[in-house]
């Protein structure tokens, strides 16, 4: 079994940054991917950015530019550090790691942004 410890969200006003992480543990032999998703009222799950074990990395076209995301393979840590906040940022997002034993999704963190 597979469990993801995220932290990192809150309410910033337009314009702010946060930096969300995202910790694994329990009997993980590999992690392939590790990437973030968020969820707005109403709206499907979507892709925010992702990286792979060798680095490479997808950003959503609405993040691209404003957000960084990285990983930490000796301590299965992922991190996306996300700039220049918008209203439309807000949302639940998920953290979610593909390892040897499956696919793996976070509880979920709340970021709303908000003036």
């Amino acid at each position: 079994q597979v469990q993801l410890v995220e932290s990192g969200g809150g309410l910033v006003q337009p314009g702010g940054s946060l930096r969300l992480s995202c910790a694994a543990s329990g009997r993980i032999f590999s992690i392939y991917g590790m990437g973030w998703y968020r969820q707005a009222p109403g709206k499907q799950r979507e892709l925010v950015a992702e990286i792979t074990r060798s680095g490479r990395t997808t950003y959503a076209s609405s993040v691209k530019g404003r957000s960084t995301i990285s990983r930490d393979n000796a301590k299965n840590t992922v991190h996306v550090q996300m700039n220049s906040l918008k209203p439309e940022d807000t949302a639940v997002y998920y953290c979610n790691v593909v390892t040897d034993l499956g696919n793996y999704w976070g509880q979920g963190t709340q970021v709303t942004v908000s003036s």
